[in-house]
């Protein structure tokens, strides 16, 4: 009987193009392993909702390995002490993983690997990413910093790799070793339980993951222009599928790269702005945490640490509550269904950064808590994009008019979604309602012009 092969899960939750699995079930009998290591990712463990998925993920993959006459061993605590320990348990040959870039992930992969005997090594592979990060340099051998040319040199070398299809076997060691059981870590919550609207809203899983992308192949074409409309959601809703692996880019592009339509080439590019997210993080590791850009932070951010109003206007925009029909729709989307708009997102961002004058930081957290598709490269990147703070990023000068852009996309009916208040208001109405109308709605915590020349104010003194 060959060797007992380990594939130590994280966020790959797939059977269908997931090389470490493909490499280990050709090996010998698999014992596959998620361990919950909170501790080690610091104030990026996962957040709430983050949490509420990977139950849900965690659950339909134990279903698919069944299917297989296997199963997933749960553990918690350090991964490289929970690893360690468990392949010199089974007699482990080989512990088979998907390369990850957080600084934690590198850091524990570097401790596992000095940390296991001469018995068993461990076996990185690359296939979350379009192309493994650093792969794509400029003509000097240097990593791009800024996106458009990386983009351009990634469609140069497109498409990606073929998929590798899922094992047809899957062999099962002698004996299993002792696992935990899902439910008693608690991810889903219960007193009370505010995830349902998540689980209304989503469908986890492999399976779903690949129901959607059948789904999104005959709706592509029309992402051009589709994608900025809140109210028609032409969106793939394929991030949080991606980000917990439980597709792989390679199968999306190659399920879509036959299309011949401006959707498409949009869409693409938005599937590589994910590689070059991860290409910023493998470059500076605490780019999520630090500012790229070297500005006077104290006269450009308003603290909501500072004081009590600054903070109830901070509490406000998480609540959904500022007064701007469109940011207060989004946030409020965003708590309901861990999910907001990508338009959207850009709106509410821009209007904490800039009208309210919070530091990006805190965004980053909110969302970091509340999106199921919460990722380090991706949220860190696109904070410091919308902040004009970043190494590749909008100008903070350019500041969005969330009322001129709620009204130029349509949103009058993804407002009466979730801000049920103004649901009576007609369509020239409701973007900016009259205070006569607002009702229990809240007033706008600051105007649209006074914010402006505050923030241009406070970037001039930061500078």
């Amino acid at each position: 009987m060959s060797s007992v092969q380990i594939v130590w899960l994280r966020r790959d939750l797939r059977l269908a193009d997931q090389p470490a699995f493909h490499a280990a079930a050709q090996a010998g009998p698999v014992v596959p392993v998620y361990v919950l290591d909170d501790d080690r990712a610091g104030d990026h463990a996962y957040g709430g909702a983050s949490r509420v998925w990977l139950h849900h993920s965690l659950d339909s993959l134990a279903r698919s390995l069944g299917a297989h006459r296997s199963r997933i061993v749960l553990r918690r605590g350090d991964a490289r002490q929970v690893l360690a320990a468990l392949a010199d348990q089974v007699g482990a040959a080989c512990i088979h993983a998907m390369r990850h870039y957080e600084p934690w992930w590198k850091e524990a992969e570097d401790e596992l690997r000095d940390a296991l005997g001469d018995d068993c090594k461990l076996c990185l592979y690359d296939g979350n990413y379009l192309l493994p990060p650093g792969s794509v340099t400029t003509g000097s051998g240097s990593p791009y910093k800024i996106y458009t040319p990386f983009s351009k040199a990634m469609l140069d070398v497109m498409p990606p790799r073929d998929p590798l299809p899922e094992p047809g076997t899957i062999h099962s060691p002698d004996s299993w070793p002792d696992s935990a059981d899902l439910q008693d870590w608690k991810l889903l919550p219960a007193k009370p339980d505010w995830a349902g609207g998540i689980s209304d809203f989503w469908d986890f899983g492999e399976a779903a993951a690949h129901d959607r992308l059948d789904w999104w192949a005959d709706e592509v074409a029309d992402y051009d222009e589709g994608r900025n409309l809140p109210s028609q959601d032409i969106t793939s809703r394929l991030s949080p599928h991606l980000h917990w692996g439980e597709i792989s880019p390679a199968q999306v592009w190659h399920k879509l790269k036959d299309k011949r339509s401006d959707g498409w080439r949009t869409f693409a590019k938005e599937l590589i702005w994910r590689d070059y997210a991860q290409n910023v993080i493998d470059q500076f590791p605490d780019y999520p945490r630090e500012s790229y850009r070297d500005y006077d932070e104290r006269k450009l951010w308003r603290n909501p640490d500072a004081g009590h109003l600054i903070d109830e206007d901070l509490e406000g925009w998480q609540m959904g509550m500022t007064g701007y029909p469109i940011v207060d729709a989004g946030m409020r989307q965003l708590w309901q269904t861990g999910w907001m708009h990508n338009r959207v997102r850009m709106i509410a961002a821009s209007f904490l950064v800039k009208h309210l004058l919070i530091d990006w930081r805190y965004g980053e957290q909110w969302f970091w808590d509340c999106l199921v598709d919460a990722d380090y490269g991706n949220n860190g990147v696109n904070w410091q994009w919308i902040s004009g703070t970043g190494v590749d990023s909008n100008m903070f000068v350019r500041i969005m008019a969330p009322l001129t852009q709620s009204e130029k996309f349509n949103s009058a009916d993804y407002i009466r979604e979730y801000v049920p208040e103004l649901a009576d208001l007609s369509d020239d109405c409701i973007h900016d309602p009259p205070d006569e109308k607002r009702g229990d709605y809240p007033a706008k915590m600051i105007g649209h012009k006074e914010a402006r020349e505050r923030a241009l104010e406070a970037y001039r003194a930061a500078k």
